[in-house]
């Protein structure tokens, strides 16, 4: 249920593929956006939202010599989130949660996993009832994404949580990033709750993290990188997922629409309605999510 992400890309100083250029703070990332004042090369975490394109951090900070930069009040992302000192923290709190999650799982046994894992109906043979999502169990959607059982799983899951992380987070901003995880885990959970055998628990962070793997494709096609590796990778991945036995490939299919569908609208929001556009994006989102849980549950209880 896990992708397995690539190589990082080597540093390079010089013009990159496609004639792109390294960030002039960052050298080994390739990048085709640059400064509105000095010209140099500059990459997601160094972009600063400015009246027109976008600006360095030194730009904004010395004003080009003339004080602070026209229209950016503050240093914002690519996304109009503020530039935080740490773009790793949403990141390792995500890998927190898991990790915990991961221990307790050990502690207690396959029990608490029967009480957290995507399920969709089934029965509790020890109280012979009927439980899961259908009958009332809707935190299952939620806590299925932070559930792991076995060692191999939550270490590619993680993995992949800390390479595709700290990139998206820099360029979207905490809360965004936030949001964008959370809904494609969501989506993958809703399209498993749909699709997959209702008595066949699901676990783990795939969702998530294809989720964080539309959405990188996303980023890099507006910022006009290269294109090849991250397709590459998507595809390998997809193929991984159809091929693979025992692997849920709802929630991977489900958490990498959900979240390229929710990147698209963050980072290709207006400048001046970019707030609404990013929360609607995201209410759109849960509406569709709740909505496919709805029809489903009415189709095995109604």
């Amino acid at each position: 249920m896990d992708q397995v992400p690539g190589s990082p890309q080597e540093p390079q100083d010089a013009q990159g593929r496609a004639g792109l250029s390294g960030c002039y703070r960052h050298p080994d990332r390739m990048t085709g956006i640059r400064c509105t004042r000095c010209d140099r090369p500059i990459c997601p975490e160094c972009m600063v939202s400015a009246s027109v394109g976008f600006q360095c951090p030194d730009c904004v900070r010395n004003g080009g010599g003339t004080g602070q930069a026209p229209g950016a009040s503050a240093p914002r992302t690519i996304a109009g989130s503020a530039v935080t000192a740490d773009p790793r923290l949403i990141t390792k709190i995500l890998l927190g949660i898991n990790a915990a999650v991961f221990v307790a799982v050990l502690a207690a046994g396959s029990g608490l996993v029967d009480r957290l894992d995507m399920l969709g109906l089934a029965v509790d043979p020890s109280h012979y009832q009927l439980v899961g999502v259908a009958h009332g169990e809707w935190y299952r959607l939620l806590t299925a994404i932070f559930l792991h059982q076995q060692i191999p799983h939550i270490a590619f899951n993680m993995l992949s949580l800390w390479w595709l992380g700290p990139p998206l987070e820099a360029a979207l901003g905490r809360l965004r990033f936030s949001a964008l995880y959370l809904l494609a885990g969501l989506g993958g959970s809703a399209v498993t709750y749909l699709l997959a055998a209702q008595n066949q628990p699901s676990l783990g962070a795939s969702g998530a993290i294809f989720g964080l793997l539309g959405a990188t494709a996303v980023l890099m096609r507006r910022l006009r990188y290269d294109m090849k590796p991250v397709l590459i990778l998507l595809g390998l991945n997809l193929a991984f997922t159809f091929l693979w036995p025992n692997i849920a490939w709802q929630a991977h299919v489900g958490g990498l629409v959900v979240g390229a569908a929710v990147a698209f609208g963050m980072v290709h929001a207006p400048r001046d309605r970019r707030t609404l556009v990013q929360a609607g994006t995201c209410v759109l989102a849960l509406l569709a999510i709740v909505a496919v849980v709805w029809v489903r549950t009415l189709q095995l209880v109604g």
